[in-house]
């Protein structure tokens, strides 16, 4: 994050910041009157980013063989055909070997892991957290970095397992804050990670600070997983493009690659309901996982790994950069808008994300609730605040997430004046309650005798 600008809006007198108020209330009238109707929540694609991927359609021409001889259209293969886990070993930078593709959510893939790993165990038998928590009394918890992702505490909830704020920093989770947590607490068994352009903040980990999450697991309790999100692997704005740390070699040296579950799928490289979702593990991990995934399902959907292989083969690279070429234009307009309104003001600190789908937006302690509130009172619907905090609970109230991607050009402008004015206004609103506010009555003094 960074301080912009220079001048305070603090500086301003109570009587000026009073008419800059009535300024503010006056433009902030004439946008609710425009009848806007915007929307900043969710990362999605835009219909022009999912054109690019009409060319599924049809792609299979008929040849339904997987290169192993497989009749994709016909029953098994838990862990998908060989061109698919080829793909997801390209995107994860691993080996295909120690990947399974699945069917179109990594976030159900992710769930799948977790819910293994309380009921089953992924490590042998009589090594399931269920079993762990309910001898020592004790729940299972969870490392959640944040600002984060909503789904994954969604997950957490869902579960029963309780969650623990951990503070992000500019190179990722604050690692000294966490390797104190999981030396301290046995009953900690995972880590949420987004290690390229983390939801929300955009940062990527660092290399030192996949080297100290690769070794985590030898510091943490029994059975400790750290559960790698790389959404975003090959989600770049920019090129070149910067490069993340691959973990698994990294855990293999420390002999923790059974600790290391990888996640990843194409919902937002091609279709983002109809993509493909893989899973990265240790041999020992994905036997287990095989097992418990058998209970529940003959095979995937081997018809869409197939066409998703053959339509992205020798052009993934090529394939994401026209993503770029169409989203990098609104995180520009947004970036560009909140600098011009807000950035010589020093009321609020945004990310310049390289890459991912989010631009994490911070104001003042105790405004965020307030922005978003006023924002769709103006007609423009933004994530609830909170919403990047276990539980929904942001305990400074001031994190916003921009979702900039899913809106046309033209409406990210409009939306992102609208958010600017709003976050502006909402400054102004503080610093007059505080001005005004009478002084705080002198506490008595006590005359001990």
């Amino acid at each position: 994050m960074r301080v912009n600008g220079q001048r305070s809006l603090a500086d301003g007198s109570l009587a000026d910041l009073t008419q800059r108020r009535a300024r503010l209330a006056a433009r902030f009238d004439q946008l609710k009157a425009a009848g806007l109707k915007l929307d900043l929540t969710r990362g999605k694609p835009d219909a022009d980013q999912l054109a690019l991927s009409d060319g599924l359609d049809g792609v299979l021409g008929g040849d339904y063989r997987a290169t192993d001889g497989t009749d994709v259209r016909n029953y098994g293969g838990i862990r998908g055909i060989p061109e698919a886990r080829k793909l997801g070993a390209e995107i994860l930078g691993t080996n295909a070997d120690d990947v399974i593709a699945a069917g179109n959510s990594s976030l159900t893939l992710m769930y799948q892991v977790v819910e293994a790993a309380l009921a089953f165990g992924l490590f042998g038998e009589r090594t399931a957290w269920r079993d762990e928590s309910a001898a020592r009394g004790r729940p299972v918890k969870f490392l959640c970095p944040v600002p984060g992702y909503d789904r994954h505490f969604a997950i957490c909830e869902a579960l029963g397992i309780e969650m623990v704020a951990v503070p992000m920093t500019d190179r990722g989770p604050d690692m000294d804050f966490v390797e104190r947590a999981v030396g301290d607490d046995p009953m900690i068994k995972a880590i949420w990670c987004v290690p390229k352009y983390s939801n929300p903040t955009g940062c990527i980990y660092d290399e030192a600070t996949v080297a100290r999450i690769a070794r985590l697991p030898a510091r943490a309790g029994k059975h400790f997983l750290v559960l790698w999100d790389n959404a975003y692997a090959v989600h770049d704005l920019e090129s070149p493009a910067p490069r993340l740390t691959s973990i698994a070699p990294l855990a293999a040296a420390a002999g923790q690659a059974d600790h290391v579950v990888q996640f990843a799928s194409t919902s937002k490289i091609t279709f983002a309901g109809a993509g493909v979702a893989f899973a990265a593990g240790s041999p020992t991990v994905l036997a287990r996982l095989e097992r418990y995934l058998g209970a529940m399902e003959i095979g995937p959907d081997k018809v869409n790994q197939l066409r998703h292989a053959r339509f992205l083969s020798g052009r993934l690279e090529a394939h994401m950069r026209a993503h770029a070429l169409l989203i990098a234009p609104k995180f520009a307009a947004v970036l560009n808008r909140l600098e011009a309104s807000l950035g010589n003001l020093r009321i609020a600190r945004w990310t310049k994300p390289k890459g991912g789908y989010f631009i994490s937006f911070e104001t003042e302690p105790g405004l965020a609730k307030r922005v978003v509130a006023l924002a769709r009172e103006a007609g423009v619907t933004l994530t609830p605040a909170g919403a990047t905090h276990p539980y929904g609970r942001d305990p400074e109230d001031a994190t916003i997430r921009i979702a900039p991607t899913f809106a046309a050009l033209r409406d990210v402008e409009a939306a992102t004046e609208v958010f600017a004015l709003c976050v502006e206004l909402a400054s102004v609103e503080k610093l007059i309650a505080e001005r005004s506010a009478p002084p705080s009555a002198p506490r008595a003094s006590v005359d001990k005798k």
